[in-house]
């Protein structure tokens, strides 16, 4: 029997054909290893990634779909929390890594497991991983870009790193060192660790700023703006330009001091929702999808002078401004990355 010029036959052939190349995901539970969870981003980032997973569940498109934090920021507890979960028969981890390269054993033994791993954000460099990454070299050297239009003249900064040990510190330090290099009228005169997190960047500051020469700029990884603002307040030294990281309290900021005295400043970070990019990755490997590259690279989002006051209202008091990608976002954001 023919229909419309196909053979039962072959169309039978075909769907098998096409059953093979599409794996039914529906029972395939992913999991989510994170390293750090403590400041606003973390918790953004957490709240984005169990919203569209819950959904995911819900709409039965995966089994199931569970998120586990470390208590701590060591290498060897995420390693030893990736080495359980592919005990625990997961199909795919999706991982926010606190090394780049620690992790590298234990992401190996879930590749040989046949489970599908992406890193994101604090990615890993062992080959079989997927990447969802954030160019944050590019958005430090722009930090300095920022800086050399508003003072040709350069000037002493101070740096705030992020959490010691991840790949993107790592990407920012580099990346303001290559800024410095195109424009060599600033210096770095000094270094602090903040975490990603305002309280603690505000308590490195403080201790460094009495032995500082003015300093015209503070330079960032996100979460340590508003903290460093008010370690200058405290001690009573004018505000540098701090560039900001996306935060609603930083951004709060800095819209106040535009309104009373015309402040200016640029915001830059990626997402949290960067997490929900990563899961459905994950979930389009494990669909049987093949043309997929290894490292998939996420815009990070931008406020200017002209811009920040309409983004404000839409970021939650407490939180960061984010996006949350949905299956066909994420399609087309694969599909622009394998045209490249």
């Amino acid at each position: 029997m023919r229909r419309n010029g196909t053979s039962a036959l072959a169309l039978t052939a075909i769907l098998m054909s096409t059953a093979a190349v599409r794996a039914e995901t529906k029972d395939m539970r992913i999991a989510f290893s994170n390293n750090y969870a403590g400041n606003s981003w973390r918790q953004a980032m957490l709240k984005s990634y169990g919203a569209v997973a819950q959904k995911a569940v819900d709409d039965k498109i995966i089994a199931g779909s569970d998120v586990f934090t470390t208590a701590d920021k060591e290498v060897p507890t995420q390693a030893a929390q990736i080495q359980n979960l592919i005990l625990q028969g997961y199909n795919a981890i999706v991982i926010n890594a606190a090394s780049p390269n620690a992790l590298n054993g234990a992401v190996k033994q879930a590749c040989d497991a046949g489970i599908v791993v992406v890193s994101f954000d604090g990615i890993v460099t062992e080959p079989c991983a997927y990447r969802v990454t954030v160019d944050y070299r590019a958005l430090a050297a722009a930090e300095i870009d920022y800086l050399a239009t508003r003072l040709p003249k350069g000037g002493s900064l101070l740096e705030i790193r992020g959490v010691a040990g991840t790949s993107i510190d790592d990407d920012f330090h580099n990346g303001i060192q290559d800024g410095l290099k195109k424009h060599p009228d600033f210096k770095v005169v000094n270094s602090v660790e903040g975490d990603w997190d305002e309280t603690t960047a505000q308590k490195a500051v403080a201790t460094v700023l009495p032995s500082l020469p003015p300093v015209v700029g503070v330079v960032d990884q996100g979460g340590d703006g508003y903290g460093a603002a008010q370690a200058f307040k405290t001690a009573g030294r004018p505000f540098p330009i701090i560039i900001m990281g996306n935060r609603q309290d930083e951004l709060a900021w800095w819209v106040d001091q535009k309104k009373a005295n015309g402040y200016e400043t640029w915001s830059a970070s990626s997402a949290p929702g960067v997490a929900t990019l990563a899961f459905w990755v994950a979930q389009q490997v494990l669909d049987g999808r093949k043309d997929i590259p290894h490292d998939i690279v996420d815009p990070y989002l931008a406020f200017t002078q002209e811009t920040v006051e309409a983004a404000l209202p839409k970021i939650p008091v407490g939180g960061v401004a984010t996006i949350e990608y949905s299956l066909d976002d994420s399609k087309k954001i694969i599909a622009d990355s394998v045209k490249k």
